[in-house]
């Protein structure tokens, strides 16, 4: 049986997309495939999957990307730090403090803030470890900070940092006619669009019909028997 199968990396959020591919390729199931950030474009190349939901950046040799949209980027902190107490932060308002940077950070800084850790944590999820005993804080993807959400820590956004995107990305020559269905699903496209655009219907005109032939008007009559003479006139 033909299967598509979908990678996607911590965070990404494939179901509302999974449900629409439900109701249009029943036959053919989607399989979801989870995938490290640094692993998804090999996983790619390699035809592990189909098609991978993954951050920029990315390394595009070979591969198509679509970008879906970008997140916003929060701090995570204990509950007791002071950055708490603010609605949304700067970069500025933890420049004293170690900022851990995982390995598998997926956010381009130019300069990085605060205080370098002694160490880079392997994952994302180590970080979140070190960020709930007091080690440092984390800046990270909106969703991932969601996804390792403790009672013990908060998050909050931060203004001045770098964003992550999320995109769609297949091999290059190999946008199949279920890739392109798909591509359709998370680009919006209607079930009756063509690469997402309506194809144009022609306009059936109207049949002209003949003119009918005119008809001559019937004489018309005053009474009946021959029409009636005048009388002639005098001569003088």
């Amino acid at each position: 049986m033909t299967t598509f199968r979908l990678a996607y990396v911590p965070g990404a959020t494939p179901a509302k997309w999974v449900r629409t591919w439900g109701e249009r390729q029943p036959a053919v199931p989607l399989e979801l495939v989870p995938v490290a950030a640094a692993d998804a474009t090999d996983l790619v190349r390699s035809r592990g999957a189909d098609a991978a939901l993954l951050r920029s950046p990315i390394d595009r040799d070979g591969l198509h990307a679509i970008p879906l949209y970008t997140e916003t980027s929060v701090v995570v902190v204990p509950k007791d730090h002071l950055i708490a107490a603010a609605d949304e932060v700067s970069t500025a308002d933890f420049a004293d403090d170690v900022v851990l940077r995982p390995l598998d950070d997926t956010l381009e800084w130019p300069s990085p803030p605060g205080r370098a850790a002694l160490e880079r944590p392997e994952t994302t999820a180590e970080a979140i470890e070190l960020a709930a005993a007091g080690v440092g804080v984390l800046v990270v993807p909106q969703s991932l900070a969601r996804l390792h959400h403790r009672r013990d820590l908060t998050y909050r956004t931060v203004t001045d940092a770098p964003q992550s995107s999320v995109a769609l990305s297949w091999l290059e020559d190999e946008t199949t006619d279920l890739m392109e269905t798909f591509i359709g699903i998370v680009r919006g496209r209607t079930v009756n669009s063509t690469r997402g655009r309506q194809a144009p219907v022609e306009k059936k005109r109207p049949e002209r019909k003949p003119p009918a032939a005119a008809k001559k008007p019937a004489p018309r009559r005053t009474g009946g028997g021959a029409p009636k003479r005048g009388k002639p006139r005098r001569k003088s």
